[in-house]
């Protein structure tokens, strides 16, 4: 089966890291795919093809979509000759999806992972594209794969064709991400710590959705109780050149408990170093950074979005989206636990991921519902 897959990008991103995981775990003696980024390769891009999988880039500029270049996609298209397109993220839905059907392309799936649709929260052009999408979505997919209830949800209330609608969640690899004492030692010796200083973390690109700027007010109410916490932030522009956390940061009194690691290759040694992860995000909709860190047994605090609450359960703290006081107290609360009763909480935590969120899993959950969308 030939399944071509159409990304807005290829840069490091939970939507990408899905698409990933799901291609170094298809099934190649019944899947061929190929992977068309609107825009760059990036990173991501240079892991798929290294898979032997044909990686192009047509090099879109995402203000300004080439006619040239769509054209160029349709060829493509054309030449692979798909039995299914599968497109990930809003622009790719309409810009892949209608270059799928002008080539002929009977069964085209959209894939959707986010759920925070305010205009807060986005640019106006994605908010045109997602209603637009929404009105095509009656004809123009024959499927719509969705990471969480809350985006299905959110995307029906937003017009999308419910029918349509699918849950396959995001999947984590337990074997990559697992508890690792040595990695708590070596991370603090890296950092200049203390064996017993307690580590916070917060894991995820720079951006206003995962709202690092919020996090810095959360640091220094847990410092002003508890000064022997220090806090890791991973990803990438959480880094010493970016003006607005550092100024953030500095203005708090916090430079010396912050460690700003940026974008790191290493970052399941970084969640297993953690005592616990933290989620301030405004908006996401299956994040992939709790997940993994419950694979390491860390328990985890998070704002509710998206599918958070989800994932974690009973076995860390919920607290509601934007609230970042009582993310503070939800930490702190974690914190004063005794040792054997939070890492108590740190089994249960990948229990719960290996029982319901394996990667190998959901890959054939994916796999399976290829096979059905053939038969139809």
């Amino acid at each position: 089966m030939n399944i071509a897959f159409i990304i807005t990008g290829l840069v490091v991103g939970g939507a990408e890291t899905m698409l990933l995981k799901l291609l170094e775990r298809l099934d190649r003696s019944k899947f061929r795919p190929m992977v068309i980024s609107l825009t760059t390769e990036g990173d991501i891009g240079l892991r798929i093809a290294s898979l032997g999988i044909p990686v192009v880039a047509l090099g879109m500029r995402p203000s300004f979509p080439n006619p040239l270049l769509l054209l160029r996609l349709v060829g493509l298209i054309r030449r692979f000759k798909p039995d299914i397109v599968h497109t990930w993220m809003y622009h790719a839905d309409l810009l892949g999806g209608l270059a799928a059907h002008i080539a002929g392309v009977k069964r085209i799936v959209w894939g959707i992972r986010h759920t925070d649709l305010s205009a807060s929260a986005n640019k106006r052009t994605t908010l045109a594209v997602v209603k637009v999408c929404a009105w095509l979505s009656a004809w123009l997919p024959c499927k719509i794969l969705v990471n969480s209830e809350v985006s299905r949800a959110v995307h029906v209330t937003a017009g999308y064709n419910a029918s349509k609608m699918k849950v396959i969640p995001n999947g984590f690899d337990v074997a990559c991400f697992l508890p690792d004492q040595s990695a708590r030692d070596s991370v603090r010796q890296e950092l200049a710590l203390a064996i017993d200083t307690p580590l916070v973390g917060v894991v995820g690109r720079y951006h206003p959705q995962k709202n690092q700027l919020g996090f810095v007010q959360v640091m220094s109410e847990l410092t002003s109780k508890r000064p022997d916490v220090h806090f890791l932030l991973v990803g990438h522009g959480n880094d010493t050149d970016n003006a607005e956390l550092m100024s953030a940061i500095r203005s708090a009194g916090l430079i010396t408990h912050t460690h700003l690691l940026g974008q790191r290759m290493d970052v399941p040694r970084l969640m297993a170093a953690l005592d616990l992860l933290a989620l301030p995000s405004v908006g996401e909709a299956f994040p992939n950074v709790v997940g993994e860190a419950m694979a390491c047994g860390v328990p985890c605090a998070v704002c509710d979005v998206g599918d958070a609450a989800l994932i974690v359960g009973d076995t860390g703290r919920i607290v509601p989206a934007g609230d970042m006081p009582a993310l503070a107290h939800a930490i702190g609360d974690l914190l004063r636990l005794a040792a054997c009763e939070r890492t108590m909480l740190g089994v249960q935590a990948r229990e719960r991921v290996t029982s319901m969120f394996e990667i190998r899993c959901v890959v054939s959950q994916f796999e399976a519902f290829y096979c059905d969308i053939l038969t139809q």
